[in-house]
């Protein structure tokens, strides 16, 4: 196992298209939920312990060798929101075009095949882990990091937020962060014994709400 393929997995300057994505940041801000260090933290919290915790067990188990179509159809069954499931599948696919050109595989061949306008995010995420060379916790590590991560560089760009404060947020949240990687772990190495309704389905309402309306807006500078 190679753990500076990790490096280069969670680096945020890896061309997998997250950059371009709020996580829901944008529609918060504009709705007033999110003005400065100390509510970004409150929303970042939120999601870790919802998307991020689903995505992270999906991640996992697909890491360590659970089918990915039945985890695609989980995570469209996690993913109430249209407007959410198109970004997913937008990120999985631009994910995928970096994976397959950084560890090529034929189960990323395979992935890409089965569904060529992407499957969800965190199930390539882990398909990639898997060609890289990397376990189940690493993977529960990129996709848990992401879910806080993102929203937290987005803030920087529409508040101009101060960078040392949105990195102190994602610095507190590290503990709670290990919490949610532990629990999404022991999910996802379970599934491949015991099926994908042992997956968390933790769900954050506000965040499927925004995300229908953010995706009616006319002008936006996120694509999520």
């Amino acid at each position: 196992m190679s753990r500076a393929a990790l490096l280069v997995l969670a680096d945020g300057r890896f061309p997998a298209g997250g950059h371009a994505h709020s996580g829901g940041a944008e529609e918060a801000v504009k709705a007033g939920r999110i003005t400065g260090a100390a509510s970004l933290e409150a929303f970042c919290r939120g999601r870790l312990h919802t998307v991020g915790l689903v995505g992270a067990a999906l991640a996992a188990a697909a890491a360590a060798g659970a089918d990915p179509v039945e985890l695609d159809a989980a995570a469209d069954a996690r993913t109430p929101s249209p407007a959410l499931r198109g970004a997913a599948r937008r990120l999985g696919r631009q994910l995928m075009r970096a994976a397959r050109a950084a560890w090529p595989s034929d189960e990323l061949d395979a992935l890409a095949g089965e569904f060529p306008k992407g499957a969800h995010q965190p199930v390539v995420l882990g398909v990639t882990a898997r060609a890289a060379g990397l376990g189940a916790q690493d993977a529960a590590y990129c996709a848990a990091y992401e879910s806080v991560s993102g929203p937290a560089t987005a803030v920087v760009r529409l508040l101009s937020l101060d960078p040392f404060e949105a990195t102190g947020v994602l610095a507190r949240l590290a503990p709670e962060l290990d919490l949610m990687v532990d629990r999404a772990v022991a999910a996802g190495r379970a599934v491949p014994g015991e099926g994908v309704d042992v997956l968390p389905a933790a769900s954050g309402p506000l965040l499927e709400i925004g995300a229908e309306a953010h995706a009616g807006w006319p002008v936006r500078l996120f694509a999520s």
